[in-house]
């Protein structure tokens, strides 16, 4: 949520800069700014009228004590309407703090100065590249062949148990999926990375908190009897766990890594692009997660690129970084960058990574405040990043180590699994 004060002081700036993402953001500002000063004549009055109120009870209390109960009595109806008024102001107020809350939940951030204008992905600027791009040939199989050659993964019997895009992962295919989030895990904690275990399920506010409602409702899992959400993300319940907190400036960054599984409804993905493990419900994924002051948000984010780009390169996987226009950025989002994997077998780029600062968007939203040099509360810029989802990755790793005799395993990964093949 975009900190009210950087609506009022900045009005034009965030126009011009959420155009960006194709949006013309003018009215939903024009809303914003009406519906804050309703709420601040309303707040005026009432701490007008809760003053006149207090200076009359003490007028009234003086009056009784020397004995001029008659005009205290006729004070004390004025006293009474007081009351009523005040009661009709707070109702007021918290109708016009809701009214604002909601027009502030509709925007999105905006967009940093590096993000492209552009209105889809085809807009989006690759920044770096490394690997080949060649397609395998006529032999090569796609993963959901070697999948099923190598009984790896049954995605038929996971359509049984759920239905479409909740696979079963078999024999090595389920080792290599533990080798993969143990791998990626130990490598973040080397890094500096705290590793924590968060509930797979979060409830309304921590929705609120990371943006994902109301933005997302609709592509969250709901368990509507208990109004609680199963995650998107391990940024979810990572990032909650600062909510309404004060850091000291001391203990800043504080960096985070987490495994857990994800849910994702998906409505409407379709097609052969969709295949596999391309795009699933349920699916494992490695988070990281920074709090940082405003002033080091840039370079962490500059470093957890730098980290999941030795993650990838120390599998060996021909990838590229793009930087996303604002057309394709996310809605809490500053600035992101993507990392894709090629796919030999099917001859595409496939998304494995997004990494991104949000700035003070969800601190705003979640009141994670740190303390400055000054010991003054200010709110803290928050950044997060898969290192790395898993499905493509295994998808790439299945297709890209082919071999005629069977797949390798990548060299990082031997240690383990405790095989060095599959076939």
């Amino acid at each position: 949520m975009l900190p009210l004060n950087t609506i009022r002081e900045n009005a034009d700036t965030l126009v011009r800069a959420l155009a960006k993402r194709g949006l013309d953001a003018q009215p939903m500002i024009d809303e914003v700014l009406e519906l804050d000063q309703q709420r601040r004549d309303v707040q005026t009055r009432l701490d007008a009228t809760l003053a006149e109120a207090n200076q009359l009870s003490r007028e009234i209390g003086n009056l009784f004590k020397t004995g001029k109960a008659k005009e205290a009595q006729e004070l004390k109806a004025r006293s009474g309407e007081l009351k009523e008024l005040s009661k009709e102001l707070s109702e007021a107020l918290n109708t016009a703090a809701e009214a604002l809350q909601q027009a502030l939940y509709q925007l999105p951030n905006a967009p940093h100065d590096l993000v492209p204008a552009g209105s889809s992905e085809t807009d989006n600027e690759v920044v770096f590249q490394s690997g080949e791009t060649t397609a395998a040939g006529g032999e090569a199989l796609p993963h959901w062949e070697l999948a099923a050659k190598y009984n790896l993964i049954d995605f038929e019997l996971g359509v049984k148990i759920t239905g479409a895009g909740f696979p079963v992962y078999k024999g090595r295919g389920a080792r290599l999926q533990r080798a993969l989030i143990s791998y990626f895990l130990d490598r973040n904690t080397e890094s500096g990375y705290e590793e924590v275990q968060v509930p797979h399920l979060v409830n309304e506010a921590s929705g609120y908190g990371t943006g994902q409602l109301p933005d997302k409702e609709g592509q969250m899992y709901e368990l509507r009897d208990d109004k609680l959400f199963l995650i998107p993300t391990a940024e979810v319940p990572v990032t909650n766990m600062l909510r309404d907190v004060i850091v000291e400036r001391a203990q800043l960054p504080l960096r985070y890594t987490a495994y857990t599984p994800c849910f994702r409804r998906e409505a409407g993905s379709y097609g052969a692009h969709v295949r596999g493990l391309n795009r699933l419900h349920q699916f494992d994924k490695v988070e990281i997660v920074r709090v940082e002051e405003p002033a080091n948000s840039y370079q962490a984010l500059d470093e957890m690129v730098a980290h999941v780009k030795a993650l990838l390169e120390s599998l060996q996987l021909p990838y590229r970084i793009l930087r996303l226009c604002g057309g394709d950025l996310g809605f809490t989002s500053a600035l992101t960058y993507d990392f894709e994997v090629w796919s030999a077998a099917q001859e595409r780029w496939l998304e494995v990574s997004s990494v991104s600062n949000f700035e003070a968007f969800q601190a705003n939203r979640l009141k994670l405040r740190y303390r400055d040099a000054n010991n003054k509360p200010q709110l803290a810029h928050t950044l997060n990043g898969s290192a790395l989802a898993l499905p493509r990755i295994l998808a790439c790793i299945l297709e890209d180590y082919q071999e005629a005799e069977g797949i390798r395993i990548p060299d990082v990964l031997v240690p383990y699994t405790g095989f060095d093949r599959i076939g």
